[in-house]
């Protein structure tokens, strides 16, 4: 089984930077998305940002110019630098990972556990 590991998330004052980690472990043959989702209280999961194993990146309007989003295939983890953090920032971080296993045909779609981070102002 595929399974994401996350580290990074805390407690920061607005303007402040912090960086997440996720390393995902398993019978990974092909890493071909890794990236970030976050959810806040009483709203959806939303996209942060995503990299493809070609290094294409995808960011949110919300966190582009702020946020970087950086990946290594070879090591199959991905971090998400957040600078200049503003309260509406804060979330539950989830890394995500769409992956093609050993033996499947398919690619399946792996969660982290979540990270909080907060944003005071």
């Amino acid at each position: 089984q595929v399974q994401l590991v996350e580290s990074g998330g805390g407690l920061v004052q607005a303007g402040g930077s912090l960086t997440l980690s996720c390393a995902a472990s398993g019978p990974i043959r092909v890493r071909t998305v890794m990236g970030w989702y976050r959810q806040a209280p009483g709203k959806q999961r939303e996209l942060v940002a995503t990299i493809t194993g070609g290094a294409n990146t995808n960011y949110a309007e919300s966190v582009k110019g702020r946020f970087t989003v950086s990946g290594d295939n070879a090591k199959n983890t991905v971090a998400l630098q957040m600078n200049s953090l503003k309260p509406e920032d804060t979330a539950v971080y989830y890394c995500y990972a769409k992956v093609l296993r050993y033996g499947r045909s398919a690619t399946d779609e792996y969660w982290g556990q979540g990270t909080q981070v907060t944003v005071s102002s």
